[in-house]
């Protein structure tokens, strides 16, 4: 017959099996490559690019305000959200295009479930579909968009986002006659 570990033990084994996943959530927001290294574990790092360091901009989409990285180059509109174990809920990535036109999308590399919200240039929601994770096939705008913002999946409902809505893009990132200049 065991006995049990002192109670001195017992609470070191509970701590520790509280803090350390909070640890490890907390290094692979900040930088999923780096919280890889640390751990040693090159077969769970990234397996291709991912946005690092882009600028963010707050907005209201339906009642719930998120923090959106600006996906506004063609690189960084290239990689997107790919690449990444997980979105906090709070946050998602506006894509800033130079035209109003029929965006696509597809999900390569993405390995999160997300919704993605097409937007013309006035701010009117002009569709709303869902995005499978790993998902090669083309998902289109079903009208000109100028931008897309993609959220968690279930995000946009639980905020109460429809079409037809009108959302307040941040001056920051409109682009003005077609020229843009980034943020560098």
């Amino acid at each position: 017959m065991e006995t049990a570990p002192p109670a001195k033990t017992r609470f070191v084994r509970r701590l520790l099996l509280i803090v350390a996943p909070a640890i490890v959530v907390a290094a692979v927001v900040v930088d999923p490559r780096a919280a890889c290294r640390r751990a040693g574990s090159p077969a769970t790092a990234p397996a291709g690019p991912v946005n690092m360091n882009l600028r963010e901009v707050v907005m209201t989409l339906g009642a719930r305000r998120f923090t959106l990285e600006v996906a506004e180059t063609d690189e960084q509109r290239r990689i997107g959200l790919m690449n990444r174990p997980s979105l906090p809920r709070d946050r998602g990535m506006l894509f800033v295009f130079d035209r109003e036109e029929v965006q696509s999308f597809w999900m390569k590399n993405t390995h999160i479930p997300l919704d993605i919200i097409f937007v013309d240039a006035g701010g009117r929601v002009v569709d709303i579909q869902p995005m499978r994770p790993r998902d090669l096939a083309t998902v289109w705008s079903s009208a000109p968009a100028q931008y897309a913002i993609e959220v968690n999946r279930g995000a946009a409902a639980e905020a109460g986002v429809k079409v037809g809505d009108v959302l307040e893009i941040p001056a920051a990132v409109k682009p003005s006659g077609g020229r843009r200049t980034p943020a560098r």
